[in-house]
């Protein structure tokens, strides 16, 4: 058996980054789908922490568990851009950091009710242990490379060090040290590539984002039908209802187009641009799940099922929509757009946001919002088309 598996490795060596047809495996396909289950869990307690009238107490806690989250997701998808050969060692290895996010995930529950994040730091331990023996694993054979990996298993392993000390000392560390942590974090590839970059491939990564976009859309989308099918359940039907479903449906699919409107993996080219791109999708995917949050909890609103105003909820549903076109606008947009389509996302958010003053009622208020975020986009992409013709005729 031990012949057998030593027979089925294969050496860890860079991946070509102008490999044609470059697309994600399924195994990153189970990986993405694991941590849905994590995500899923996060916005279930966002969804009753609104409701509950909390979300002040809860905000903090859902921004640090969706942080653990997310870089959990960025450190394997990048590395395994780089260095996925796919054999029996990285399979298993694999599987087990997929353990460890589903350790994660029922850590959720007591992270939120009790501020108890002892099951999460185990989750997070067991992850971050598989991804330095990959890193360890890639060093032997990539030599031309060794520095920059050890700068990250360095990194890695001391900011775990960092966290494991955050968590279990008696000391009661403010949340200036979690944030300090996070941004130890972010530092970490930042530091580690600029002295030799490694092997990803831009469309792989492109794909793999976009993946993930279309996982947290359709979590939030189920997340938001189960909400409506419980109304249903106990007969609490009515017109606000029916158009608040309408419209959180319009709305997620006109954040589905926002997003795929582009293809960006040509402009993943520039060392400086990866990086604001590639943080930059915390913001795009933690309002993604937001939304699908807050949409449910205006289906409990519209029930009286929740003990928030309906104007407070048009307004966490506001707030979280703007936070996604924003982020959206930046990294996708803005780069293409000149004259009046560069200024015109600001206009329509402005609009969006005065929509709760002027509607209080939910279900109108979400349907109005989805009809100004829709035609937003049907403007956007005229203004975006007549630009381009006037300036064709022009050269």
């Amino acid at each position: 058996m031990s012949t057998f598996f030593l027979k089925s490795l294969k050496p860890m060596q860079p991946r070509d980054v102008k490999e044609p047809h470059r697309v994600a495996t399924s195994l990153e396909l189970l990986f993405d789908l694991i941590f849905v289950v994590a995500i899923a869990s996060a916005g279930q307690q966002l969804h009753h922490a609104i409701i509950e009238n909390h979300l002040m107490h809860s905000l903090p806690l859902y921004f640090m568990v969706f942080f653990a989250l997310w870089w959990a997701w960025m450190n394997f998808t990048w590395f395994a851009s780089a260095y996925d050969n796919d054999d029996t060692l990285y399979r298993l290895m694999t599987m087990v950091q997929m353990i460890g996010a589903l350790v994660i995930a029922a850590g959720i529950p007591a992270a939120f009710q009790k501020s108890d994040f002892d099951i999460i730091i185990l989750g997070y331990v067991v992850m971050r242990t598989v991804l330095i023996l990959q890193w360890l694993r890639a060093a032997k054979h990539d030599p031309e490379r060794r520095s920059t990996i050890y700068r990250y298993v360095i990194g890695i392993a001391i900011i775990q060090i960092g966290w494991l000390f955050f968590h279990f000392s008696p000391i009661d560390f403010s949340a200036y040290f979690f944030v300090a942590l996070a941004l130890a974090e972010l530092s970490v590839p930042f530091i580690a590539e600029k002295y030799g970059k490694t092997p990803w491939h831009p469309h792989h990564i492109a794909e793999r984002y976009s993946l993930l976009t279309i996982i947290v859309l359709g979590e939030s989308i189920v997340a938001s039908f189960n909400a409506v099918s419980d109304a249903v359940k106990h007969q609490v039907i009515n017109t606000e209802l029916i158009f608040l479903t309408i419209g959180g449906v319009m709305m997620m699919f006109t954040m589905w187009w926002m997003y795929f409107d582009r293809t960006i993996h040509g402009r993943l080219n520039n060392h400086k641009r990866v990086f604001i791109w590639g943080y930059g999708h915390f913001f795009i995917f933690i309002a993604i799940a937001s939304v699908g949050a807050a949409l449910a909890a205006a289906v409990d609103v519209a029930a009286s099922h929740a003990e928030i105003s309906h104007q407070y909820a048009g307004f966490i549903i506001a707030i979280t929509l703007i936070l996604y076109s924003f982020s959206l606008w930046l990294l996708h947009d803005l780069p293409f757009l000149n004259g009046l389509g560069k200024w015109f996302y600001p206009l329509t958010a402005a609009v969006i946001l005065i929509i709760p003053f002027l509607i209080q009622s939910i279900g109108y208020c979400v349907f109005a919002m989805a009809l100004v975020y829709g035609l937003r986009l049907v403007l956007s992409k005229w203004i975006f088309k007549a630009e381009q013709s006037e300036s064709d005729h022009i050269y």
